[in-house]
């Protein structure tokens, strides 16, 4: 679980660093291209819309509106005046307004709304923007000489009659125009042209009304620049259309720079990418070849040649501190370190199994020949001369035989149940059912047995039942094994008490004799299949699978047993089993 959080948190903060590297150089190359291609856009199509920015741009300062420098030098290098005026019409703010424009320091209604309506102010161009940043509502005017403005206004004084060119001075009129390469346009109210003077080249494709707005809101996308100047009198608008030296044909240079701009950025992440992917590559790469050669002499066995000395030289630096492009994986090595050392610790013990498996089988063999020798010794004695023996004699043969045969009756039936419960949940069928109940009916049992009146048996349970899950007939060959054992091994006049309770979630049984107990030895050994001590001489009081039968019924019950014991001074065997 920690080399998977760490893993995860690995390559998630890596690719959250590389996304949010991405993301910041793109939004910090939109900005600069976007604010680039916005600065040339109003530098070039200054004053049109350069207002909103100036109003939005404005911070207030000691009570004092104020303005970016940059805004400052880009008006005064233009040769124009700011003002901001309040919503009592007074003038808060003004920039470049030296005495020489004349300037008004506040303005009335009429003022105001003749300025919106003919966006002139005596003889300047206004541009005008109203603006609510300051809580209250500002408006920001900006002022300029426009030459041929105050050369339209100079003909149409000069040259004007009724709002129209006089026919006598259309001839003059026209070769000035064409000594400029420009063209007036004179449009009634209902938008019909009335006059046509000049070059003829702008007749076709300046007349059209959303033209003169475009040309208006972007000349230096275009060829022509325009002023108009209206006549209150008449409702007559003249057009002039001049050349643009900087305009061109109309043309979309946001879309085309920005295609641009993307192509050039994509390249570049590709070519970031290049290196960023080689590295990674040879980053995680590198460890996996390394466990590859793990595998192939693990395959082989050579379980002490985890790490070559070349390996080791990789993974490890001088001081034994583990290199940076390996620390990411330093549990999968210390887990190969593990593994090698438990598949090593596996084959000793595989080997230690074999020898202890044929120990087993050749003891399996000795008790086995025993009881058969006694027995087929018998049958000799008594299929040669059965008439020499007496009654008595053939009474101990005939006891003696029974008792070997019970005995390998026994053993067989304990190999038996051993394989069995090797099947697991397989041969157990858990049910509810009461301990205490099953306890004292093991009790009780031995208690009424007449054939061991030497033996004192005591219980000690609860009134109420003690419910678990269990399976009752394996639970009972339980009881019958250590209540036997303890009948079996102990001499006459032994205390036997089993008592049976519940502690936290957990049911107990404990069988405490003051018997003769078991040596450190024994005690050792005791849950070993086949083992009974090293007292040869009692092969026939039982088949030594007792307790390890005894021991896998509880593991099989998710329980656990415990022992403890010393010579001469009882034994305590206690079993756990959940509620």
């Amino acid at each position: 679980m920690k080399i998977q959080q760490r893993m995860a948190f690995h390559f998630t903060y890596q690719l959250i660093f590389y996304a949010l590297l991405i993301l910041a150089i793109t939004l910090v190359a939109c900005v600069m291209f976007f604010q680039n291609m916005t600065n040339n856009e109003l530098r070039r199509n200054f004053p049109v819309g350069a207002l909103q920015p100036i109003a939005q741009e404005a911070y207030s300062k000691d009570g004092t509106i104020r303005i970016s420098p940059e805004w400052d030098k880009l008006i005064k290098e233009k040769g124009m005046w700011l003002q901001v005026v309040n919503a009592e019409g007074e003038v808060i703010y003004a920039f470049n307004t030296s005495p020489h424009y004349a300037l008004p320091t506040s303005y009335s209604i009429a003022q105001l709304l003749d300025i919106q309506e003919t966006r002139t102010l005596g003889t300047y161009a206004i541009h005008t923007q109203l603006n609510f940043a300051f809580n209250e509502p500002l408006l920001y005017m900006l002022g300029y000489h426009s030459p041929e403005l105050d050369q339209l206004v100079a003909w149409f004084d000069a040259y004007g009659q009724h709002g129209i060119v006089r026919s006598e001075a259309v001839p003059l009129l026209d070769q000035r125009l064409r000594e400029t390469g420009s063209y007036l346009q004179v449009i009634d109210p209902g938008s019909h042209i009335v006059q046509g003077i000049g070059d003829g080249a702008y007749v076709q494709k300046a007349y059209r009304l959303l033209d003169i707005l475009a040309i208006q809101q972007s000349p230096s996308n275009y060829d022509t620049n325009i002023v108009t100047h209206r006549d209150q009198s008449s409702g007559m608008t003249w057009i002039l259309y001049t050349p643009n030296a900087e305009g061109g044909p109309l043309k979309h240079p946001a879309l085309d720079t920005a295609t641009r701009g993307l192509v050039w950025f994509a390249g570049l992440i590709l070519l970031l990418a290049v290196p960023v992917s080689i590295w990674h590559g040879y980053r995680y790469g590198q460890p996996l070849i390394l466990f590859a050669g793990w595998f192939e002499r693990m395959g082989r066995g050579q379980y002490d040649q985890v790490l070559t000395d070349k390996d080791k030289r990789k993974v490890f630096r001088r001081n034994g501190t583990m290199r940076t492009r390996y620390r990411l994986y330093k549990e999968v090595i210390e887990s190969f370190y593990q593994m090698t050392h438990q598949l090593a610790q596996t084959e000793k013990e595989r080997e230690r199994l074999e020898k202890s498996q044929a120990e087993w089988m050749s003891g399996i063999s000795h008790d086995l020949r025993t009881p058969l020798s006694t027995i087929q010794g018998y049958g000799y004695m008594l299929e040669s001369l059965p008439e020499q023996w007496s009654q008595e004699e053939m009474r101990i043969m005939g006891s003696t035989i029974r008792e070997k045969g019970d005995y390998m009756l026994e053993l067989i039936s304990d190999f038996s149940m051993i394989h069995q419960l090797k099947q697991g949940d397989s041969i157990m069928e858990l049910r509810e059912m009461d301990l205490v109940e099953l306890v004292r009916c093991s009790v009780l049992k031995y208690v009424n047995d007449v054939t061991i009146p030497q033996y004192q048996f005591l219980y000690v349970g609860e009134e109420l039942p003690l419910l678990v899950k269990a399976d009752e007939i394996w639970l009972q060959r339980l009881m019958d094994n250590l209540l036997s054992n303890a009948v079996k091994h102990n001499p006459p006049g032994v205390s036997i008490t089993v008592s049976v309770g519940r502690m936290n979630d957990k049911a107990y049984i404990r069988v405490i004799d003051n018997g003769k107990g078991m040596d450190e030895e024994t005690l050792h050994h005791l849950f070993n299949r086949y083992y009974r001590g090293t007292n040869t001489e009692e092969s026939t009081n039982g088949s030594g699978l007792g307790m390890s039968i005894a021991k896998t019924i509880v593991e099989s019950h998710d329980g656990e047993i415990q022992v403890q014991s010393k010579v001469w001074q009882g034994t305590k065997i206690e079993i756990w089993l959940p509620c």
